[in-house]
């Protein structure tokens, strides 16, 4: 739930750029005019026509220029509260949220990045604004970390007050729970050797006995990683992933498959029995989270823009 508002902001491209300047990108020698200071960070007109093309791009609507200045004022602070709060983003996982993204839109980062420019619009950009997003949700939830805490008793009433049926409301389902360690057979860019790697893949996979062993094993394979183990239940999975997890067994892995970066499977280390949260609570949960998420993202901009310097030109 951590990235509930970048994940839909990032699934339906809605959201404007963020200028170029937080990335390091070299501007054209136009980008100089200074529009307006925010406590000493340049907002430029190169930066206000980069937000309102990919505003454009995505929602076939012109936005004001006043609009398009309010936005970038708004991150470029989000971006320096950060900065005080000591909470720097790396590169990388910009570069992860940027590819998930173009997974979710079936294309790969190569493809994303050709289709912004088809628009008008940089990278860069959109990835300086992944960063903000990222920053944001971090700010907010550390500072305002009590009021994100939910007693059942106010899930199960909210759940209750959106009911549209007679049946009673079932707070707990039975589940699985997957113990999961990604594997990925790198494929560098250009290197034409997926069929290789993929055959590579394959040849783990057959002697792949135990997540102990088997990973050892991989860890020494040339341009091989084993990254960090992550958990999902099968209420998380869609159909065919929780059929592949069932179908593979505790101790091997899952079929390959290809991805921006590689050649990648899973490794299912453990699988157990849980109860978790029925779906009607999982979503109030999460609708009751971005309710107040909202407000007091509010209300920390606002505390914000009170104490800036702001110099239009």
């Amino acid at each position: 739930m951590v990235r509930t508002r970048l994940i839909t902001t990032l699934l339906c491209l809605a959201t404007a750029l963020a200028g170029l300047a937080l990335d390091g990108t070299v501007r054209p020698a136009a980008a100089q005019n200074v529009v307006v200071m925010v406590n000493g960070d340049p907002i430029t007109s190169f930066d206000i026509d980069q937000r309102a093309k990919f505003t454009q791009l995505v929602t076939r609507k012109s936005p004001g220029r006043d609009e398009v200045i309010e936005e970038l004022i708004n991150e470029r602070l989000k971006i320096q509260a950060g900065k005080r709060y000591r909470l720097e983003v790396t590169d990388s996982e910009v570069d992860s949220s940027y590819a998930d993204m173009a997974r979710r839109m079936r294309l790969t980062p190569d493809q994303l990045t050709a289709t912004l420019a088809n628009g008008g619009v940089q990278a860069g950009t959109m990835k300086s604004r992944i960063r903000a997003d990222i920053v944001w949700q971090q700010l907010v939830r550390g500072r305002f970390q009590s009021s994100f805490q939910f007693r059942e008793k106010d899930i199960l009433a909210a759940a209750e007050s959106k009911r549209k049926d007679d049946q009673p409301i079932v707070d707990k389902i039975e589940a699985t729970e997957y113990v999961l360690r990604p594997v990925l057979f790198v494929v560098a860019k250009g290197a034409g050797n997926a069929d290789g790697r993929r055959r590579e893949a394959e040849a783990l996979r057959a002697r792949f006995q135990d997540c102990d062993n088997g990973l050892a094993f991989a860890r020494q394979l040339r341009d091989v990683a084993v990254r960090e183990q992550i958990v999902k239940t099968s209420t998380d999975l869609p159909p065919a992933l929780r059929e592949m997890l069932e179908r593979t067994g505790v101790g091997r892995l899952t079929t390959p498959e290809t991805t921006p970066n590689g050649i990648e499977m899973f490794a299912v280390c453990a699988k157990r029995d849980t109860k978790v949260d029925a779906p009607i609570l999982k979503e109030t949960r999460q609708a009751l989270f971005a309710e107040r998420f909202e407000v007091q993202s509010k209300k920390f901009l606002q505390e914000l823009r009170r104490g800036a310097m702001i110099e239009r030109r």
